[in-house]
């Protein structure tokens, strides 16, 4: 293949990563990228491990000096988040990534990019690729379907690594190392709903444009949910007026913040239908005045279609659907004060949907503190209660608890202050990390989060300033290094 990215070393970490873009790799179709880890290990004579859930383990022997020293492992995940722009025409199970490169960034054309966690794939495989380096035993641990539960971490069989210090690659800021997260799961509210077919007018709403963004480590930005604003004119237009919900969809992750909503209710009145429209016209533009400042591209359409045959919900689940969506939490919960107002719980209304027989709504809660986090869970459940929705609790992952002593955060902010003349910054985040799993399972483990600058994750805005990649090699080396001698 013809490669796009030029001019930056090592060639070979790049040329990875662009090897890897052309696979695709949603959660859940890592079989493709895992057969082709599994491949290029056994095309250097490394040992390779490959399980039912397409999981990867990669061991490479120490440099000479180093077959002494204890075994390091490096991690990341196979699977990215797959979110794409309304009108672009991209299949994420067939094709690879569009990369673009333009003025010193990677980004791809109207997709996410797959920078979380393809970089540190791509630094793996580069660091298993060069026998020139020094360090010490080396496991390259690559789980899959991360983006949706942490599910490859959860199913690994951790007896197979040697390694009691960890350095996971699925940090997204170059110069900030993170030693805490947060603690997550998937939670499902659903409702079965029978749909009838009746005649009237429909107003069809649609929201684009918002900035959306990763639910954890963008949550404390205050972005809007289209989800949430959808609810609020549903609502309205439906007050005092005999209508019926024909559709509602926004949003495709639970842990991306919904960028885009659609929505169609039926109304047995024309006059009705267009007082509602105007009605819905007029909020649309007030949200502007709310919006525009921190939403800039936000834009709306709201259209009027008369006398017509369509599928409704009955009154009952209308309402349901709509005062659930409008009551339902989201965003920041609690804050800790004495960390600097650092987001200690919150929760995102990612998904929305219904179909001809289901009615859904996807939370992905996170918190730090197990007995904040239960609360969510009883504020969820006692939501579904009130308007006769089931619940589905799926992806639990615990949170990483920061350690005091931890000889592997030394070594990075050694390296970091003598390479780059400035010191290290430690931090938590209220992402999830899959640190936390290998934590519980592997005692006394030490471990770090690390990576380069990734920008606009979960979004198709995502990019990653190649200088900053090349910069984060260099680091990750030197540690490597560091440990070996």
């Amino acid at each position: 293949m013809e490669y796009k990215i030029k001019g930056y070393k090592p060639e070979s970490l790049f040329r990875f990563f662009e090897d890897i873009s052309a696979i695709p790799r949603s959660s859940g179709n890592e079989k493709a990228i895992s057969d082709f880890l599994v491949s290029f290990a056994k095309a250097r004579n490394l040992e390779v491990y490959q399980d039912n859930a397409n999981n990867v383990v990669i061991k490479k022997p120490a440099s000479a000096g180093a077959e002494d020293k204890p075994a390091v492992m490096l991690q990341g995940h196979l699977d990215m988040v797959c979110e794409k722009k309304a009108d672009v025409i991209h299949d994420f199970d067939k094709d690879g990534i569009d990369l673009i490169v333009e003025n010193g960034v990677l980004r791809a054309n109207g997709t996410t990019l797959g920078g979380d966690n393809g970089a540190a794939v791509a630094l793996m495989m580069t660091i298993l690729d060069n026998n020139t380096l020094q360090h010490p035993p080396i496991e390259c641990v690559f789980t899959t379907e991360e983006e949706v539960g942490l599910n490859g971490a959860v199913s690994l069989d951790k007896s197979l690594l040697k390694a009691r210090t960890m350095i996971n690659l699925d940090s997204e800021e170059e110069g900030v190392a993170t030693v805490s997260c947060a603690g997550g799961m998937r939670y499902t509210l659903s409702k079965k709903a029978d749909k009838e077919t009746v005649s009237g007018s429909v107003i069809k709403i649609s929201f684009s444009g918002l900035l959306g963004g990763h639910s954890g480590t963008d949550i404390d930005k205050e972005r809007y949910n289209a989800n949430k604003l959808m609810a609020r004119i549903l609502y309205r237009i439906s007050q005092n007026r005999q209508s019926k919900l024909v559709s509602f969809n926004g949003g495709n992750k639970d842990n991306a913040i919904p960028r885009e909503c659609e929505a169609a209710v039926c109304f047995a009145n024309f006059n009705e239908a267009k007082l509602a429209a105007q009605t819905a016209k007029k909020m649309c533009e007030e949200f502007g005045d709310e919006i525009l400042p921190s939403e800039p591209d936000f834009k709306y359409t709201v259209e009027v279609t008369e006398n017509s045959k369509m599928s409704v919900f009955s009154s009952e689940d209308t309402k349901a659907l709509i005062n659930a969506v409008c009551l339902a939490p989201n965003g920041v919960r609690r804050r800790n004060p004495k960390q600097g107002y650092f987001v200690v719980t919150s929760l995102n209304l990612g998904i929305v949907s219904t179909s001809d027989d289901k009615m859904y709504l996807v939370f992905a809660p996170r918190s730090s503190v197990s007995s904040l986090q239960e609360e969510t869970k009883d504020v969820l459940e006692l939501l579904a209660d009130t308007f006769g929705f089931n619940t589905e609790i799926a992806g639990q992952y615990p949170g990483w608890s920061f350690a005091e002593n931890s000889p592997i955060r030394d070594v990075f902010c050694e390296s970091y202050k003598r390479l780059f003349k400035k010191e290290l910054k430690i931090e938590a985040i209220h992402a999830g990390l899959e640190c936390g799993l290998f934590s519980d399972a592997i005692p006394g483990l030490d471990a770090i989060a690390v990576g380069p600058t990734i920008r606009g994750c979960h979004t198709p805005d995502e990019y990653l300033p190649l200088d900053s990649f090349e910069r984060f090699y260099m680091l990750l080396t030197d540690v490597l290094k560091q440990i070996a001698q």
